[in-house]
């Protein structure tokens, strides 16, 4: 015993020589240079392109790409599908790109969804933004739109990516708590940061939660370049719409869901696809003229601000949908790599810094996780048309480039591959006028950063602002310094008063009159604070309604599932009146019994059960139907999750609908007391229940909803 203890104490004096301790240090490099400014990269002047030069930027963002083998640092948890994309009108005026003029094109497409925080086998209803990355396979190169389920980013410079990651995955120290953003570290970046509120409120929202992959909207975030055969350049942001609409579960049903089915994402894409219900988004576009770039009271080169679309509206110019699921998970979904900097003549980027860090971390991320230059070559990311060029070799070269030369300009080689000419497609960058120094800072106009949180808040119906509120609750009374929550209120009041006391009263604490640092710390340490403090909100908007997921699409219940409670004598009769008309509509019913295999109904027809109901949760499906039966009644009742399965319908909000008997079942549970609820159906036709699937839920019973026990 003692020989083994004098071995763990040596092993304990060995160790202890490389740990580090950074209270009271300055920062420096890995090279022990001291360092000014970790929050801003290098740029050629203060909106300009961020410099290649910029050391303190690539070792910084290198370090952090390389930091987790073989997942994906961020975005590990995915999912994805193959599908087309065909054009609906050509824009010519705009962009000369292919894939925005032809419309005889089904450009093949390749996408893939994610969380962002968590690792790869987490959950999929983490209260999390949504990766949504677009891999085009176009005649003239693969073009890859990789952004997010929401139109903003937490952080205005690339610089700041790897501590805004930092902070929001599992405190280093005990490696806790798993795809949550509800813990001191994040609260503590976000509390400084506050450049970082306006996603912030979005995922405090039900963006965060979607009910489905294929009801959520997604955004390429940045502003890009369009440009057109004059070379005229137009500014742009993309939006992907849903055909579906945009829907939500509520923060109740994600914690259950994560318990009962942790794939319900993956699942419900999967089966989608496989069954036929193709999913489908449109692609819409936000475009500001060249001329009218300095024209909003915001600037369009900060990733952290959107485009109301009151304030320009959204055209739509084509569709995409997704009909194919891939054929091996790790082949496809796994490896398949984007990058923001593929792109295709008519397309080009912009001086948002964030984006201009992106152009440089992903490949370089590509290269660590997947382990060579060669990544291009694996199927999935392989384009649709030849590529030669003179890069040869690297680890797992899977092309046999043929001949004498690897160079250029030669002769031995003919000349080739030789340079392409405009005429024939060539990339041609956008020639910008750069006038400006050298310089590490940011742009004041990046500096509102209470404005637009406050008009995404403004332009909520009242459930949905209620649901932002517990949010807020639930994520701050997790953390466990007292500092960083009034911190977080004092913030919160500068984008709505009301919603800070709301959230003020469920944690117990009293909304500080000020704060005891300044809060812009994303500038360097020498920069004059006071000249960077974030303004007071400005109201240029009273409300945008696009913002509101009230103000979605309510006229599909395709793919909706339905759950049908019966037990051995349920009313065929009924049933088959209900299945009838809720499949022709796309909905997916489900039998749920006492027990597995088979149900016998009524007129003695063998039915197959879909589950147990000891074996599934209401929070699995959309609405309930319970066909009549007397018998039927008598077997549902003797089971008592039954009951609890309605009640936590209602307490959703969710459909409620029974024939004849089934009533007698629901009146033993809370909906009872509530018959004239609209959403609760008795007897009601077909065509009803329907129209009150579409409606997602019925948001006027929430109040009442509250009390029933969870």
């Amino acid at each position: 015993m003692a020989k083994k203890n004098k071995i763990e104490n040596q092993k304990t004096k060995d160790l202890k020589q490389f740990e580090t301790d950074a209270s009271g240090k300055v920062m420096t490099t890995n090279q022990g240079l001291k360092v000014n400014d970790t929050n801003n990269s290098l740029k050629s002047g203060e909106r300009g392109s961020t410099l290649l030069e910029d050391f303190l930027l690539r070792e910084k963002i290198t370090h952090f790409d390389h930091e987790r083998i073989p997942e994906r640092i961020v975005h590990a948890r995915g999912s994805g599908a193959h599908g087309h994309f065909e054009l609906y009108k050509s824009i010519p005026e705009y962009s000369k790109a292919g894939i925005f003029n032809d419309t005889e094109r089904k450009t093949p497409v390749f996408v893939r969804f994610s969380t962002v925080a968590g690792s790869k086998g987490s959950p999929d209803l983490a209260r999390d933004v949504r990766g949504f990355a677009v891999k085009m396979y176009t005649e003239e190169g693969t073009w890859d739109l990789v952004g997010n389920n929401m139109p903003i980013f937490f952080i205005q410079d690339a610089m700041k990516f790897p501590d805004l990651v930092h902070s929001v995955k599992p405190e280093p120290h005990r490696e806790i708590p798993q795809a949550a953003s509800a813990h001191d570290t994040f609260y503590d970046f976000v509390s400084h940061a506050t450049e970082t509120l306006h996603n912030q409120i979005w995922a405090m929202s039900d963006r965060a939660i979607p009910r489905s992959l294929r009801m959520m909207e997604g955004f390429g975030i940045h502003t890009f370049r369009l440009i057109n055969d004059k070379n005229e350049s137009h500014f742009v942001k993309f939006h992907w719409k849903p055909k579906l609409g945009v829907h939500s579960v509520t923060w109740d049903e994600a914690v259950k869901i994560n318990g009962a089915d942790s794939d319900f994402h993956r699942r419900d894409l999967w089966d989608a696809i496989d069954s036929g219900h193709f999913p489908e988004w449109e692609l819409g576009i936000q475009v500001v003229a060249q001329e009218d770039e300095h024209k909003f009271e915001f600037d369009l080169l900060d990733p952290t601000k959107l485009i109301p679309e009151e304030m320009v509206p959204v055209q739509i110019i084509g569709k995409m949908q997704l009909n194919r699921n891939p054929e091996n998970f790790f082949a496809e979904t796994e490896q398949v790599a984007f990058l923001p900097g593929h792109i295709v003549p008519g397309i080009d980027f912009t001086n948002d810094p964030l984006l201009q860090g992106r152009l440089f971390s992903y490949r370089d991320t590509q290269l660590s996780r997947l382990g060579s230059p060669n990544f291009h070559q694996i199927p999935i990311n392989r384009p649709i048309g030849e590529v030669h060029n003179n890069q040869r070799d690297g680890h797992m070269q899977m092309d046999i480039p043929k001949g004498q030369t690897a160079y250029f300009p030669n002769t031995l080689g003919g000349g080739c591959p030789h340079l392409a000419k405009m005429a024939e497609g060539a990339f041609h960058s956008y020639e910008e006028r750069i006038d400006a120094k050298k310089i590490r800072t940011r742009s004041e106009s990046f500096s509102d950063h209470f404005s637009q949180p406050a008009l995404f808040y403004r332009s909520l119906a009242s459930w949905e602002k209620q649901h932002v509120t517990e949010a807020y609750i639930f994520e701050l009374g997790k953390c466990t310094q007292k500092r960083i929550k009034e911190r977080m209120l004092w913030l919160i009041a500068q984008i709505d008063t009301d919603l800070a006391k709301n959230v003020s009263k469920g944690l117990g604490l009293k909304i500080p009159k000020e704060i005891d640092q300044p809060i812009n710390q994303a500038i360097g340490a020498d920069a004059d604070v006071k000249n960077h403090q974030p303004p007071k909100k400005k109201n240029y908007l009273d409300s945008d309604p696009a913002l509101s997921q009230a103000n979605t699409k309510f006229d599909s219940i395709e793919t909706r599932q339905i759950a049908v409670l019966v037990a051995d004598g349920f009313s065929m009769s009924d049933f088959s009146a209900k299945k009838k008309a809720l499949e022709k509509e796309g909905a997916m019913l489900k039998l749920i019994a006492p027990h597995g295999g088979m149900v016998v109904s009524d007129d003695n027809t063998e039915h197959e059960v879909d589950a147990a109901i000891m074996t599934t949760e209401s929070v699995l499906f959309d609405a309930v139907y319970i066909p009549g039966g007397k018998k039927s009644m008598q077997g549902l009742m003797k089971e008592s999750k039954f009951k609890k399965f309605i009640n936590e319908a209602f307490k959703h909000c969710k459909t409620i609908a029974a024939d004849h008997e089934g009533e007698e079942l629901l009146d033993k549970t809370f909906v009872a007391n509530y018959n004239d609820d609209k959403a609760i159906l008795i007897n009601e036709k077909p065509a009803t229940l329907i129209k009150s699937i579409a409606q997602h839920r019925n948001w006027d019973r929430m109040q009442i909803a509250a009390q029933v026990p969870a």
